[in-house]
């Protein structure tokens, strides 16, 4: 099968009548964020959810990625972005962050596709379309001497310069129970309402890449210029439900001191409004998100993040 082929399959297999696609059962409205939830959400940046997955659904995932560490792919990237976080197994026993997980994994992709979790986000982001933006197949091991495995305080916008909304949102999905002691996403309470002090080329530079010691002062720095608090909640999230943060709000994760590795999926996700911007760094280069290169190109010939490939709808309000 050639690329092109693989992508036609990809969006063929994914796209089904709107009717079929968008519609949630009585079970499932009763999930939905209530009112007060969604102002929670809007108060605070982030939200835990009701049980979105079965079990089942939750095992299957899990299934899914013992087959994809050990080499299986559905259909695999036809280049390589520039900054693509991607764990091979030469690297051994780390951190492990793998993007794209829902393009490359149909099984995995599936269940990230169920209309009831992108319902969901578009409730409390109060917007009537969720399309995707990326995904993360993250496995961080039991051990607590590697410091690599400890995620510092970011949040999710800076490294989404190239998006013109402020409204995305990512959903954090654990595949069982998920505590402190397995070193669970820990959000900075209400901090996506903060102004920024200002910033330089290194905001747009993924936490990875960046002195843990340096987003500790920036987040720090934030809050005072804010009169904010800097309260840390960790967010202990029991197996099937799902953490839901905004994109401004600033979250992080210690070291998984349990007997199991800690897996979950990071799904990053858009509003209605969100397109391509262009942003420029000090040096006058553009910034490139790795979408940029892999999603088809719009009509002034700049990346379309509606592209159905790798950006699909996975919510559309029927009403």
């Amino acid at each position: 099968m050639t690329t092109n082929d693989a992508r036609h399959s990809l969006t063929d297999a994914r796209r089904t009548p709107t009717d079929a696609r968008f519609t949630l059962t009585d079970a499932e409205r009763d999930l939905l964020p209530s009112d007060e939830e969604v102002r929670f959400y809007q108060e605070h940046g982030w939200y835990l959810s009701k049980k979105l997955l079965t079990d089942e659904e939750v095992d299957l995932m899990n299934a899914a990625a013992d087959r994809f560490y050990a080499g299986h792919r559905d259909r695999t990237l036809p280049q390589r972005p520039p900054r693509l976080a991607y764990w091979e197994p030469e690297q051994g026993d780390v951190h492990r962050h793998n993007d794209y997980i829902f393009y490359e994994h149909d099984t995995i992709g599936s269940i990230l596709a169920k209309p009831l979790i992108a319902a969901v986000a578009a409730r409390i982001a109060q917007t009537g379309q969720i399309r995707l933006w990326n995904s993360t197949l993250i496995h961080k091991p039991q051990r607590a001497d590697d410091a690599r495995n400890i995620v510092p305080w970011h949040f999710d916008r800076h490294y989404w310069q190239t998006c013109s909304s402020d409204e995305m949102l990512t959903a954090f999905i654990p595949f069982h129970d998920c505590d402190e002691e397995m070193g669970t996403i820990t959000m900075v309470d209400g901090s996506h309402r903060w102004k920024e002090t200002g910033g330089d080329d290194s905001t747009s530079r993924h936490f990875a890449d960046r002195d843990r010691s340096e987003l500790e002062e920036m987040l720090q720095e934030n809050a005072a210029f804010n009169n904010g608090e800097v309260r840390k909640v960790p967010v202990n999230i029991p197996k099937g439900h799902i953490s839901f943060h905004h994109c401004r709000t600033y979250h992080g994760s210690g070291y998984n001191l349990s007997d199991r590795p800690r897996r979950a999926i990071s799904l990053h996700l858009q509003d209605r409004t969100n397109q391509w911007r262009p942003y420029e760094l000090s040096t006058g280069n553009r910034v490139v998100y790795n979408n940029d290169v892999l999603v088809r190109a719009d009509a002034n010939g700049n990346p379309d993040y509606t592209d159905p490939d790798f950006c699909p709808v996975l919510w559309e309000d029927p009403r």
